[in-house]
């Protein structure tokens, strides 16, 4: 039997959509299937080797809030400077206190379990991004590359 194929596309660059690929990625890996994250426009930020993430609540509804805020705190409040720093410390702490690993931890364990990490050539060139500030390991290619595997993986997600 042909093994099993992962094909993941992340898109986004903050602190709360960091976690999807990489624990998607790393659960796949280690039930044996082929794993493949394709990196395209702010997703980019999530290989970078020095990860300054955030959470960004205003603009993502379903984020449940502390304290229940989500009920008595306007979500213009979410602008207020100082909310987003706020905001992150208290997920990290949260995760934290979950046993969660970090970002750092989750990309490791990818890349330690064969992940392919993918950086999209095109975005890369768009944004005139320095590849020297990425990870080691990763590679580098455009969509119809990511296509020929995504084409034969049993699963494609779109993060």
């Amino acid at each position: 039997m042909d093994e099993k194929k992962l094909a993941i596309i992340a898109t986004k660059g903050s602190l709360d959509w960091a976690y999807p690929p990489f624990i998607l990625a790393s659960t796949a890996a280690a039930l044996g299937y082929e794993t493949q994250i394709f990196f395209t426009f702010y997703g980019l930020q999530l290989l970078k080797k020095k990860l300054t993430l955030e959470v960004t609540p205003l603009g993502n509804p379903g984020m449940p809030m502390p304290m229940g805020m989500d009920k008595w705190f306007p979500v213009l409040g979410l602008a207020l400077p100082g909310m987003q720093g706020m905001m992150t410390a208290m997920m990290k702490q949260k995760m934290k206190s979950k046993g969660v690993a970090s970002v750092d931890e989750l990309r490791d364990l990818c890349q330690e379990a064969d992940v392919k990490l993918i950086a999209c050539q095109m975005t890369v060139d768009l944004f005139d991004m320095d590849t020297s500030a990425f990870i080691d390991g990763v590679e580098y290619a455009g969509a119809a590359a990511f296509f020929e595997f995504a084409g034969e993986s049993d699963i494609c997600l779109y993060i």
